[in-house]
């Protein structure tokens, strides 16, 4: 962990440093507009001090194989799409940026049939006062959700389809005040020393396979919520702790655009087993990571290609190791090329 928490810092502050006599991205792509010599009136602040904008793409892939003998799909398909929504105010001092990041991705295979690769709803609002050229007091609100069920395809290894996740299944939200340091316009870190933040799980948080969860052997499944380390009777598990977002978004070569975000969260109460309701003590020591990267590469107006990179780790999600009871380090990643517009 403490090496996953090096790299994202380390990455971060080395574009920081590398990149600082560039100019300044906006809406991930004033700079890109700036370098072809055109205006941009799509993303400026209006006489209200509001700046409002659409960022959009779609990727298709299509695949296919015959013979082939280092074994491959024999047709596969896949539609992904992005969308960045924001809105942000600024007036003398005070500030409120608002984004919110939606991905949606499926996949058909001749033999695995259609799955998603990709699901995420992240809504990320921050409202300040600048105390002097590169702090603020700030405050954060985010939520973090998927549109719809994931399964997992194995389940105990017989083929079953179980579902593992869905909408507000698990759900997180976070509220946290802080203060943030901006040496940059593209490059911040916001620090909180208290921080609230509830883990939901909705929508039949038990989610059982089996009739009453039940299985063949006699055994009893886990519930869904408490896959997440959430009380299925309660459906939420609240948690107070330190938070941690570092956040940059830069063309950091021409026609080039990365954005990222990396949040960090330190629990500081004592739980419960969610099935047993035995206590533990608090392992402040065990930090949560949210890890998210984009990169859009513009061939012209309308062609782009768009690669996605996001990093989760989480004590309470025990999901993984040989026995599926396990944390485990989750990464996603995607790469597609399609139509990319903005309004």
């Amino acid at each position: 962990m403490k090496n996953f928490i090096l790299i994202g810092f380390t990455f971060l502050a080395f574009g920081n440093g590398a990149m600082a006599q560039d100019a300044t991205v906006a809406g991930m792509k004033e700079s890109a507009s700036a370098s072809r010599g055109v205006k941009d009136t799509v993303f400026k602040y209006n006489a209200k001090g509001w700046r409002k904008g659409v960022l959009f793409s779609l990727n298709i892939a299509q695949g296919s194989s015959n013979n082939w003998a280092a074994g491959a799909e024999k047709s596969s398909f896949s539609l992904a799409g992005y969308a960045t929504l924001f809105a942000n105010k600024k007036k003398d001092k005070f500030f409120w940026d608002n984004t919110l990041d939606l991905s949606y991705a499926l996949q058909t295979t001749s033999s695995q049939g259609t799955r998603k690769t990709d699901d995420k709803i992240d809504l990320y609002s921050k409202m300040g006062h600048m105390i002097s050229k590169h702090w603020a007091i700030v405050g954060v609100f985010n939520l973090r959700t998927q549109f719809a069920n994931g399964y997992d395809y194995d389940y105990l290894g017989k083929g079953l389809e179980r579902r593992t996740s869905g909408l507000f299944a698990p759900a997180y939200l976070l509220i946290s005040p802080g203060i943030e340091w901006k040496p940059k316009d593209f490059f911040s870190v916001m620090i909180s020393p208290i921080s609230a933040r509830w883990v939901i799980v909705t929508n039949d948080p038990y989610s059982y396979y089996f009739e009453n969860g039940i299985t063949p052997e006699l055994e009893q499944e886990t519930p869904l919520a408490a896959l997440y380390g959430v009380d299925p009777t309660r459906k939420v598990s609240m948690e107070a702790g330190a938070y941690l977002s570092a956040s940059f978004t830069k063309q950091v070569i021409k026609n080039v655009v990365y954005k990222s975000r990396l949040d960090l969260y330190s629990n500081y109460l004592g739980k419960r087993d969610p099935l047993t309701g035995e206590k533990f003590d608090a392992q402040p020591k065990n930090v949560d990571v949210f890890w998210t990267n984009t990169v859009i590469m513009k061939i012209n107006k309308w062609l782009a290609v768009t690669y996605n990179f996001d990093l989760i780790y989480d004590d309470d999600v025990k999901q993984f190791g040989p026995n599926h009871d396990s944390p485990g380090t989750q990464t996603r990643s995607l790469l597609g090329v399609g139509i990319s517009t903005k309004f």
